[in-house]
């Protein structure tokens, strides 16, 4: 089966492309002296991870799912940060992860000490309070945020059990804006560093995207673990992993006209398949459209929610039943925020080897559907 030949709606995920990030970052991490691992929350395709795991099996979760199929499916240090770890929940975490950051004191002193005591490395995510992130909803540096302590409310003296610090600030970010937050991070948490043995920069590096200046961040952690030796640098971004490494395929099933708008809608879906274009919002980049061409249109989703269209994108021909469409970049932070309102079925996903070969890894059927309301 080549790629034409794919059935619509599929996510498909190009080997090649997921193994030049893979180079990219492990060049970096090589070059830096730091570990870079990867956020489940961007990407939770386990059946690509033979191929992650040739290059680095740590990894970063945020529930007890995430954890699990870590542990199961790449078995490297299990770094957890999750905003509240409840009775129910925390003896779990406790056993499978290799490290925890806590994200309030009061966390810290209720659970601190006995994942210590269990052999788990402790952290306490802090809040430096530098917004260099456009978009409220992805800034963890909003006044008022939930996420991390600030340094005017850390004791003096840091419980003896603490091994580390976190913090998160960015979102698809640059490393002069990390630059900008380090700057902010030093000056405020600066004099309880030579207490701790490792610091985790969070995630938002989209160090694999065309431009972005690997030789700057390089630099810039070599100079920040020259200024502080006793530290392991940790970075753990979910983008940058599988950043254009896979498209969701369309087709257009219908044509409608109100109001001299002429919206083409797919077999797929911006609210289910696609619902960070909404939240975020973004305009994904469509394979056949060209700018400045002469044909003009919406694209709508197929499911009954008003707002589940984008637009506008310009064609060189009409738009058709049975035009495929390719909606570039819909991997990272796509494949793990779908949904099934409508009861509108996932597209099926797509793996293509590096001799262009496609497998099918999975097909949702009305099963997958049913047995979520079981």
């Amino acid at each position: 089966m080549t790629v034409n030949e794919i059935a619509t709606p599929a996510y498909v995920v190009y080997e090649d492309r997921l193994r030049r990030n893979l180079r990219l970052i492990t060049d970096v991490e090589r070059r830096a002296g730091v570990n870079i691992i990867m956020a489940f929350k961007a990407n939770a395709l386990w059946r690509t991870f033979p191929v992650i795991a040739e290059y680095n099996r740590d990894f970063t979760a945020s529930s007890l799912n995430e954890l699990r199929l870590g542990c199961e499916t790449l078995g490297g240090e299990a770094h957890s940060y999750c905003p509240v770890y409840t009775p129910q929940t925390v003896d779990e975490f406790i056993a499978r992860s290799s490290h925890m950051t806590f994200n309030s004191l009061d966390q810290l002193e209720r659970y601190g000490l006995r994942a210590k005591a269990a052999g788990v490395s402790t952290g306490l995510r802090v809040n430096p309070l530098c917004s260099v992130v456009d978009t409220d909803i992805y800034n963890p540096s909003l006044p008022g945020s939930r996420f991390g302590v600030t340094a005017d409310c850390l004791p003096d003296k840091l419980p003896d059990y603490l091994d580390g610090f976190h913090f998160h600030a960015l979102c698809e970010s640059t490393s002069h804006d990390l630059a900008k937050v380090l700057q902010a991070f030093e000056e405020q948490f600066g004099r309880w560093l030579p207490l701790l043995r490792w610091v985790n920069m969070g995630g938002g590096h989209l160090m694999t995207r065309e431009g972005y200046d690997t030789d700057h961040l390089v630099e810039l952690l070599k100079a920040f673990r020259r200024r502080h030796p006793n530290l392991q640098v940790i970075l753990e971004p979910g983008s940058a992993w599988t950043w254009r490494t896979g498209d969701l395929l369309t087709t257009v099933v219908d044509v409608v006209e109100n109001a001299g708008i002429s919206t083409a809608i797919i077999d797929a879906s911006f609210a289910c398949h696609m619902p960070d274009t909404l939240e975020m919002p973004y305009k994904p980049a469509i394979t056949e459209s060209r700018e400045g061409a002469p044909f003009v249109y919406r694209l709508g989703g197929n499911s009954c929610l008003s707002g589940d269209f984008m637009g506008d994108w310009t064609f060189d021909a009409p738009l058709e039943p049975g035009t495929r469409l390719t909606l570039e970049d819909m991997n990272h932070y796509t494949t793990v925020k779908t949904n099934m309102f409508n009861g509108i079925s996932h597209p099926d996903m797509v793996w293509v080897d590096t001799d262009g070969e496609c497998r099918l890894l999975r097909r949702f059927t009305y099963e997958d559907y049913k047995n979520r309301m079981d």
